[in-house]
């Protein structure tokens, strides 16, 4: 038996048995790794750098792709690392740090993908008004409460769970340290705050894909009064995918924090952390930015620009 105040470090899930398996574990994830960062990386400065690119729709995507890099850049660094050099240890602060980081930056992308599903209604909805309810103060305004939002749910749960007495030894059922698999160490009925809290944060987390679900409602109504097909096969191309990501990115963070113990296991958490953590981050800039005209042109300008540079 040990409680929080003996423990210094915990132990990560081992992603694999064997060092070849250890190995093509860091290469997939260093793949998906490398992906997600320079997609999202590209559209940072593209969106940063070109004038055409400065309205409400591009500064929400810009800041999705902040979001992005920092969720993904807080759980696979060091699941690559462990995977390469065959350890689970993980210090009680660097634990305490991606505990508030992925809290923060889920919870932001969580807002952050309500206000962008808002921007599309009243693009399409009521395209007159669009200038007026989404000035450039609004959408720093918005963008500054889903950061918000982040960071004040990232700050109570931390010091909620990490004020927890852990008394079920340190091994952490998951690749990065993950609240659920905290509270599952804990032998004391304090968890229950925590459990209460997660309770909270996830119908607050539900309430926003409500939100999206109606706005999406509003919007596929408005296509549908579309006279030309080719219009509407375009706007159902774009938003479908857009709703598609946003489900499954709910769906699978409430499940992960809201599941029952006796349906938990280390391959279905896995699965799921997997499908809400890491999938999300590397996925968004092809759903969001792939079938954009505008910001594939101002990608080529930004190519045909480096290169005339160098000759």
């Amino acid at each position: 038996m040990s409680n929080s105040s003996s423990i210094t470090h915990f132990l990560l899930l081992a992603l694999a048995d064997t060092r070849e398996l250890q190995r093509l574990t860091f290469w997939l994830f260093l793949g998906i790794y490398l992906a997600a960062f320079m997609a999202n990386g590209l559209i940072i400065p593209i969106v940063a750098c070109y004038q055409i690119l400065h309205t409400p729709m591009y500064f929400f995507l810009l800041n999705l792709s902040l979001l992005d890099l920092g969720s993904i850049s807080t759980t696979l660094p060091k699941a690559m690392a462990n995977s390469l050099w065959d350890t689970r240890d993980i210090s009680y602060a660097g634990c305490a740090t991606q505990v508030f980081l992925i809290v923060f930056f889920v919870s932001a992308e969580y807002s952050l993908l309500t206000v962008m599903a808002y921007d599309r209604y009243v693009a399409i909805c009521q395209p007159l008004h669009y200038g007026t309810l989404l000035g450039s103060r609004a959408c720093v305004h918005m963008a500054a409460a889903a950061w918000g939002t982040g960071f004040l749910n990232a700050a109570l749960h931390t010091a909620n769970t990490l004020s927890l007495p852990l008394c079920q030894g340190n091994a952490v059922g998951q690749f990065f340290c993950e609240i659920p698999q905290i509270v599952k160490l804990s032998c004391s009925r304090a968890y229950l705050r925590e459990i209460w809290l997660l309770v909270l944060g996830t119908f607050l987390g539900f309430g926003c894909f409500v939100s999206v679900l109606l706005s999406y409602v509003q919007i596929f109504r408005a296509v549908l009064r579309i006279p030309s097909e080719q219009g509407r096969h375009k706007a159902f191309s774009t938003c479908l995918p857009h709703l598609a990501v946003v489900s499954l990115f709910v769906s699978t963070g409430m499940f992960a924090y809201l599941k029952p113990p006796s349906i938990s296991s280390t391959s279905l958490d896995l699965v799921v952390t997997v499908l809400y953590a890491v999938l999300p981050p590397a996925v968004n800039p092809l759903i969001y930015s792939m079938r954009n005209q505008e910001l594939k042109g101002a990608l080529k300008k930004m190519m045909q620009s480096g290169v005339s540079q160098k000759q």
